[in-house]
């Protein structure tokens, strides 16, 4: 048994759950308190409830003794957002994983939050639909976990990150009630929004335990446009031209030249080049090649080099699939790493561009960008070796500065991955004291003891 954790209640949480439902032995809690951050902590427990009942149960049970609960969905988030550093309950959503029904003449689906992102977007394939969000990790990772970091993707640029499709919820906030918002229609002016408010806030206000999604019919034709540049400010300067253009891209990622390079290591058949801009359009027969036209004219211009067009499914699926891949391979250029989502308007890119570049100068250190240019969203790695301690300290004082730049550039911290512990002491820079004091009170109205999630998102007060 746990050390820290009340006899009274394991009890009443065994029985509750059940052998299955309530797990205490060492090996299957030293793996729920780790995610992709590569921090950890041991839990007391791992809870694994079958229904919203046994949620609110449970929580009014923690809550007598505030024990904190910290859900869980795949754990591959990367900010520490699901890392239980106050031991307490782990809640996996596990065992809650159904696709409760899927309605095409409604273009909905319900699910519980432990249903894979990609099996839905699989059960969505025979009704010609698909949920938009479209996280790199999206074989692995949770709606419930999308839902939490309010997570993105490529396909954000056109299609909003995941707060943009979800219609309703069913949560348990921190004092065990069950709360129910939103529903299945695509306008609601009734009472306040509490579904865009839950999703996001990273399981420190409630626990979602269904979801009510928007769907969005899957594009007849799609094609990727391929421009290699000169540098990153000519990609980056082509990034608004694109963005300023009426058929919009489906997807607009940016890639820099160390990006490129790794790339190449692993295989992929891409030139040299200072940057790289991968433009998805979709479409039809008629509508897709109106759009390439438009999307390729607009990147065309200064220190563009070459510029190529993917329409074959098999090439494009290899192409987007070497993107994907890219995050976990970074650490073939060094085994540390801090990966930031930071967003500015899409008009300072170029800004945040050659900023982010002057600070890998400052550093001494290689700085890997690449991401959702069209959100403005870029992934700015820094790398490292830890067992260098004076790399180490390089890094740390660079990622304080990175941020600065971002919000000189009245940009934000982070677009998909969201806040947890690594970004949090950061938000008395993002915000002010009075937004501060009002999301803390947003926080105690949901979970008046604070035991969801303790020590994420907000800084002490």
């Amino acid at each position: 048994m746990p050390r820290d954790l009340p006899s009274s209640l394991a009890a009443e949480l065994s029985a509750l759950l059940g052998p299955a439902g309530w797990r205490t032995d060492e090996a299957v809690r030293r793996a729920h308190g780790e995610d992709d951050s590569r921090q950890w902590a041991m839990p007391d427990a791992v809870a694994l409830p079958q229904d919203a009942a046994q949620v609110a149960a449970m929580v009014r049970a923690c809550r007598a003794l505030r024990v904190p609960i910290v859900a869980r969905g795949a754990g591959t988030g990367t900010a520490a957002g699901a890392v239980p550093f106050d031991g307490g309950v782990v809640v996996s959503f596990a065992r809650m994983a159904r696709i409760v029904s899927i309605s095409p003449d409604d273009r909905v689906a319900v699910v519980e939050p432990g249903v894979i992102n990609g099996d839905l977007q699989q059960a969505l394939a025979p009704h010609g639909l698909f949920w938009p969000p479209d996280p790199s990790s999206f074989e692995r990772c949770t709606v419930g976990g999308n839902l939490a970091t309010n997570a993105g993707g490529p396909r954000a640029v056109k299609y909003g990150a995941t707060r943009d499709s979800v219609l309703g919820l069913v949560a348990v906030t921190g004092a065990g009630e069950i709360v129910r918002c939103g529903g299945p229609w695509t306008k609601n002016s009734t009472g306040f929004d509490l579904t865009r408010l839950i999703v996001g806030s990273e399981g420190t206000l409630a626990l979602i335990v269904e979801a009510t999604l928007r769907l969005v019919p899957r594009p007849a034709q799609q094609a990727t446009l391929r421009a290699f540049y000169r540098d990153a400010g000519a990609a980056a300067d082509a990034v608004s031209r694109l963005m300023r253009q009426p058929q919009g891209p489906a997807m607009l990622e940016f890639i820099d030249a160390r990006a490129i390079n790794l790339l190449r290591r692993n295989g992929s058949d891409l030139p040299e080049a200072g940057a790289m801009l991968m433009i998805e359009a979709d479409g039809d027969e008629d509508t897709l090649p109106l759009a390439l036209t438009a999307l390729g004219a607009a990147a065309e211009g200064d220190g563009l080099l070459s510029l190529d067009v993917a329409l074959d499914g098999l090439a494009r699926d290899r192409l987007w699939a070497a993107r994907r891949a890219l995050s976990p391979a970074l650490r073939s250029i060094a085994p540390g790493k801090i990966n930031e989502d930071v967003v500015v308007p899409v008009s300072r890119i170029p800004t945040l561009v050659a900023g982010v570049e002057a600070l890998a100068q400052r550093a001494r250190l290689p700085i890997v960008s690449f991401g959702h240019a069209g959100n403005g969203n870029l992934h700015v790695n820094i790398l490292y070796h830890p067992d260098d301690a004076d790399e180490s300290a390089r890094a740390q004082a660079a990622l304080p500065q990175l941020f600065d730049l971002v919000l000189a550039l009245g940009g934000t911290l982070s677009g998909e991955h969201g806040i947890g512990t690594a970004k949090r002491d950061y938000m008395t820079r993002a915000f002010d004291v009075p937004t501060l004091a009002a999301m803390r009170a947003v926080k105690a109205a949901l979970d008046p003891d604070g035991i969801l999630n303790p020590g994420k998102v907000l800084p002490a007060a």
